[in-house]
């Protein structure tokens, strides 16, 4: 019985101990000239440029396409390659307007 409790006893010290580690993510930091543009990243819709302006997106490891775009103006699309202990990427986006 006792080699039993200190087994459950290790497991759950190994449980906490070797949960797997949080992956790493890199900040994301976007500005841009058209505040109610949206922004796509991985085909996900997550919101206006000026919401990602104040909260930035953290994206894990891996390759994501970012996409702005709006009503009248060229999109926006980027493929951008994050690699764990990169620096914060800021991207600077200048819609340009489609000639009528």
């Amino acid at each position: 019985m006792r080699a039993r409790a200190s087994a459950v006893a290790l497991a759950l010290v190994c449980f906490g101990a070797c949960a797997p580690p949080k992956p790493a993510t890199v900040s994301l930091r976007l500005q841009g000239n058209e505040n109610d543009a949206l922004v796509t990243i991985d085909d996900q819709l997550l919101g206006p440029v000026s919401r990602i302006e104040k909260k930035g997106v953290a994206l894990p490891v891996g390759k994501h396409r970012i996409t702005i775009e709006k009503v009248g103006f060229f999109p926006f699309d980027e493929l951008v390659d994050v690699k764990a202990g990169d620096k914060p990427i800021s991207l600077d986006v200048k819609l340009e307007r489609i000639p009528e």
